[in-house]
């Protein structure tokens, strides 16, 4: 399918049916996976979607950089539970096998260590037990009974709590026996060390927090469960690209007959008596709904596009006192050459875990050491470099705006430093064979993707900010707003972000509340309908 026309100017996609006009008005700001996914169950239930985006092009953190012949997928690159998404591509009435070619991969990871020894993590059972047991053959059971509570945890967190809402705190308090019996209190790291003892192998279980902005020395057990997820669905990659996933979501919407407004930046969301009722943009124009759904940061929602007086619970104060992610350094770069040995999925472990991990997340240090995740998707896709070259990307979790670091001028002597690490390991003479390159600093988490101190998966997945105590998809402050994202419940990475629209369908009023209320106020055709606040129920959807 070709991708959806980009453009620096504001650019209308799709059009409105005639029976869709008269259909109550739903407003999504931020085409990323969360904005997406949110408009295509929302026009799945009848409502009339404009997703309006303030960059050039969908993808938000999944933007599509395109540049000399390569293809550089700006964000996630993870698939590990298609099934969420072979649902929206169920509501909009056609089959994702259809317009997406899934591939598996295999290994899922290679880890490597400071000292060149690595560790293939893969979906084969036996393999990972011969992995495990050439550093330490004791831990091949301790690994079996992590498993079993890797299992026990995703029954529990994904299976009942992904899409459940949390906006009640009674719904989370009655899942506490629960939670409680898969050690949930515990952090990532303490729950793996408690089955394996290997030091590597410790850290091979317990990086996964770090692929959805989490320390995993704080990060809550709960995200254990990621380990079966992957064991369970497998480790996934679309063929041309994550965009390829945006770009069929695109075209989703379109086919409901919803919009998509390109390069269009929200200023305000429009509140009356309590409510939503639409948006303003930074052109000053004006754009009414029924309800107004935010893809944005969930923090920079709150702080920049309600004001303050309209608010309670998120605060300024609450919002700066709030934890945040990890940023990311990312590196884009094309070779003139192939790095055959080099998986598609690669972590370089530097020497320093516990303590580089402190410096980034604690003291918001920048150190001199990193570790580093390499991206090479012509391993599973050559088509995305010209023939005989290799695309990649380097992401080196970084500390947040916070750390004072001066990225106008660290940003190259950083990916120079990175370089000759790579150069040293596993791309011998790599700045040679360098093509094209560009580089995605925590600046551009903060001025171009709109997030609080440019953290690059907005709030840290820790104790107290998980489930209830995360901004709720449904405002606690504001009627008719809810929130979609890697800021609200259930947090970032793909599974979440696409299960956060999935709550809608829990906490979004079915749209004949809306069409009912305009047929017997007499409103105007677009979605005005006095405000009213509206609790969603059973009966309503």
């Amino acid at each position: 399918m070709p991708p959806p026309t980009r453009s620096a100017e504001p650019r209308l996609h799709g059009l409105h049916t005639d029976s869709m006009s008269a259909a109550p008005h739903a407003i999504v700001i931020g085409s990323g996976f969360g904005g997406l996914a949110a408009a295509v169950r929302l026009g799945a239930r009848g409502y009339r979607v404009s997703v309006i985006e303030k960059l050039e092009g969908p993808g938000g953190r999944a933007f599509v950089y395109r540049q000399d012949g390569y293809t550089f997928d700006a964000g996630p690159t993870i698939i590990t539970a298609p099934f969420l998404l072979e649902e929206l591509w169920t509501l909009a009435g056609r089959r994702m096998a259809d317009d997406i070619d899934l591939r598996e991969i295999d290994p899922y990871y290679r880890i490597r260590f400071d000292d060149g020894t690595h560790f293939d993590y893969s979906g084969d059972d036996e393999a990972m037990r011969r992995e495990i047991a050439r550093f330490e053959p004791a831990d091949v059971e301790g690994y079996e009974r992590f498993l079993a509570i890797s299992e026990r945890v995703y029954a529990v967190g994904f299976d009942k709590l992904l899409t459940v809402s949390f906006d009640r705190l009674w719904k989370m308090a009655r899942r506490l026996p629960e939670l409680a019996f898969v050690q949930f209190y515990r952090s990532v790291y303490g729950l793996v060390a408690k089955y394996i003892e290997h030091p590597k192998l410790r850290q091979v279980f317990s990086f996964h927090p770090l692929l959805v902005g989490g320390n995993p020395y704080s990060t809550t057990a709960v995200y254990t469960l990621i380990a079966h997820l992957e064991r369970r669905h497998g480790v996934h990659f679309a063929m041309g690209g994550t965009g390829a996933l945006v770009d069929g979501l695109v075209s989703l919407i379109e086919g409901q007959g919803g919009t998509l407004r390109f390069g269009a930046a929200v200023e305000e969301i429009l509140v009356e008596d309590g409510d939503a009722r639409g948006v303003r943009l930074a052109s000053g124009e004006t754009i009414r709904s029924d309800i107004v759904v935010s893809n944005a940061d969930s923090a920079f929602t709150y702080r920049h596009l309600v004001p303050e007086r309209h608010r309670r619970r998120w605060t300024n104060r609450k919002i700066e006192r709030a934890k945040y992610s990890m940023s990311l350094f990312v590196w884009y770069f094309g070779t003139d050459r192939r790095y055959d040995d080099v998986p598609h999925h690669m972590i370089l472990l530097g020497p320093r875990y516990k303590a580089l991990l402190s410096d980034i997340f604690d003291t918001k240090v920048l150190a001199e050491d990193f570790s580093l995740y390499l991206h090479r998707p012509t391993a599973t896709d050559p088509s995305l470099a010209p023939p005989g070259h290799d695309a990649f990307y380097v992401l080196s979790p970084v500390p947040h705006t916070e750390a004072g670091v001066d990225w106008t001028t660290k940003a190259e002597e950083y990916r120079a430093a990175i370089a000759d690490s790579l150069s040293a390991t596993v791309l011998p003479d790599l700045e040679s064979h360098v093509a094209t390159s560009r580089m995605l600093t925590p600046l551009d988490f903060r001025d171009r993707l709109s997030s609080i101190n440019g953290a690059a998966f907005g709030l840290q997945p820790i104790l107290t900010q998980t489930a209830w105590f995360r901004p709720h998809n449904r405002s606690e402050d504001i009627g008719h707003l809810y929130l979609v994202g890697a800021g609200t419940h259930p947090g970032a990475g793909l599974p979440g972000v696409i299960s956060s629209a999935k709550v809608l369908d829990e906490v979004v009023p079915a749209p004949s509340v809306f069409a009912r209320r305009t047929r017997e106020t007499g409103a105007e055709e677009g979605g005005s309908a006095p405000a009213a606040r509206v609790e969603s129920g059973p009966s309503e959807r």
